[in-house]
């Protein structure tokens, strides 16, 4: 680290904190802090929600994925397939519900639709699972500036958890979106540093494009997942992907406060589309930083000693400190720390509007302290997190993979219980809280005693067995009120619907881009 690294780093840092104190002092209520007053714009809440993807986990373990993780290769962009399948059906479905009833909370829909009974056990699943991946991601992150910086593992994870506490407290959502803006920007352009000087010292474009081993250049694998949990299955990521995304962009709380933050429902549509389309470009980038690094990587004794056996997350953070020049290196670093703190700030916010609107304020009788209790809260949770990153270790090979695992064991029945409560006319409380429980302990067991099944699948198999159990139930309960029907379920009022009808076309669009990437895979396989 040079003293030019550390002014870069030093500049960025201060330019966040800045950032966040002249936002936060617009804020005068809870609507300015959780939702930006709803007047975020299209193109920020958009980039903002991908921020969280182009997070330092991936920029470490996706060309970790790609280069050195045994079973990985270019399946990864598999991975992406499902993305604009789930946008249409976040649209569609959830979208609508969530911006017609004001929310700050999704999960207070389903106290609308079911009682305060499944709000209240949905928030809990939230609370649990959001902050036990944004510890893994906070962990993975501190992988990657421990080694660029020189510090300790857990001095890092002190002074990110802690930079990060600081300006989401003060700042609240409308400081997390624009710092997200401001971050992806940084991190696109730290890729594309990488991949330049992993090319130039690789020497040159051919060598990177023909040193990756035939077994890894194959970006389909027809295989189902079913018997193997090795690589990356197609029908697995195509079709547990699909409950993944749909989850995670309509039902995950850190996610769908930025969809409430625009202002309008056309508007936040658009910011999805934006995502569906945009991701894919942004993981080629990513698979392609693997090829370039793995070509350096083969050739370097002091790179592949420098990355431990079994540990490939490793690698990208060495190159970065052995490849990239002075000054160079503290914009890359620059970067790795935005895309940390873009996932981290999101997470917090989220976990903060969750407790508050969910769990205290409706046992709260003295109201005029709530925006203080909602800055407190967040920094609680900034404390919880920073604390469980130290725990995290040896869930799976690569980080990537443990986020995701988290993510999957939840997503699916948390899903199920969103779309049954807007598809089913049936269902009451007694049946959906019966069966979260039986779609969350079935993941559960796969995860323990099934390892031959690839956890994307987990996603699919909680949701139906959330639906099936709910469903089942409800033949022999009565069924909610005729006035909930009506007003929380698509089987009600069809007038509100109605301007769906412009958005055929959009989706149309994204049914043909998901076969346009189909395609793109099966021609860069050999």
């Amino acid at each position: 680290m040079s003293p030019l690294d550390w002014l870069v780093i030093a500049v960025y840092v201060t330019a966040m904190i800045g950032l966040s104190v002249h936002i936060g002092r617009r804020q005068s209520d809870q609507d300015d802090y959780f939702v930006g007053g709803r007047n975020l714009s299209w193109w920020s809440v958009g980039i903002s929600t991908m921020a969280t993807q182009t997070s330092a986990i991936s920029f470490i373990s996706i060309p970790a994925f790609v280069a050195l993780k045994p079973g990985g290769g270019l399946t990864w962009l598999q991975y992406e397939l499902a993305v604009p399948l789930a946008m249409i059906a976040v649209m569609v479905l959830l979208i609508p519900f969530f911006r017609r009833l004001k929310l700050v909370s999704i999960y207070a829909y389903l106290e609308m639709r079911y009682g305060p009974s499944v709000r209240t056990a949905v928030g809990l699943v939230f609370l649990i699972s959001r902050s036990l991946m944004t510890g893994v991601g906070l962990y993975a992150s501190a992988i990657v500036l421990s080694v660029c910086l020189g510090l300790s593992l857990e001095l890092t994870i002190l002074i990110m958890g802690g930079v990060t506490i600081v300006y989401d407290t003060i700042g609240g959502i409308t400081a997390v979106v624009y710092s997200d803006v401001i971050q992806t920007g940084i991190l696109v352009f730290g890729i594309l540093l990488c991949i330049f000087f992993a090319i130039d010292t690789a020497g040159g474009l051919e060598a990177v494009l023909t040193v990756l081993p035939v077994s890894r250049r194959q970006a389909i694998d027809w295989s189902s997942g079913l018997q193997s949990s090795g690589g990356a299955p197609f029908w697995a990521f195509l079709v547990g992907g699909f409950f993944l995304y749909t989850a995670y962009y309509g039902t995950d709380q850190s996610q769908v406060q930025r969809e409430l933050s625009a202002r309008t429902t056309s508007e936040t549509k658009i910011s999805l589309l934006f995502n569906g389309i945009a991701r894919f470009p942004l993981t080629i980038l990513y698979v392609f930083m693997g090829m370039a690094i793995w070509a350096v990587y083969q050739e370097s004794p002091e790179l592949i000693g420098n990355v431990p056996f079994g540990q490939p997350d490793y690698m990208v953070p060495h190159f970065v400190a052995h490849y990239i020049p002075a000054g160079l290196r503290g914009l890359i670093f620059s970067a790795l720390l935005a895309a940390a703190m873009s996932s981290l700030d999101s997470a917090l916010n989220s976990l903060s509007a969750t407790t508050m609107k969910d769990f205290i304020e409706p046992r709260v009788k003295d109201t005029r302290h709530l925006l203080r209790y909602s800055k407190l809260t967040t920094i609680a949770w900034g404390l919880v997190v920073t604390g469980f990153a130290f725990q995290v270790g040896d869930i799976s090979d690569t980080v990537i993979e443990s986020i995701n695992k988290i993510g999957s064991a939840f997503a699916g029945p948390i899903l199920a219980t969103f779309v049954v409560g807007v598809l089913s006319r049936r269902v009451n409380a007694g049946d959906i809280l019966a069966g979260l429980v039986v779609g969350v302990v079935l993941n559960l067991f796969l995860w323990q005693f099934c390892p031959f099944i690839h956890w994307m699948w987990w996603n699919a198999f909680g949701f139906a067995t959330t639906a099936a159990v709910a469903g089942l139930a409800s033949h022999f309960t009565a069924p909610p009120p005729a006035a909930t029907i009506e007003r929380y379920t698509l089987t009600g009022p069809a007038a509100w619907r109605e301007p769906e009808k412009n958005w055929l076309p959009v989706y149309a669009g994204l049914g043909f881009y998901f076969l346009l990437m189909l395609a793109i895979l099966a021609i860069m396989s050999p």
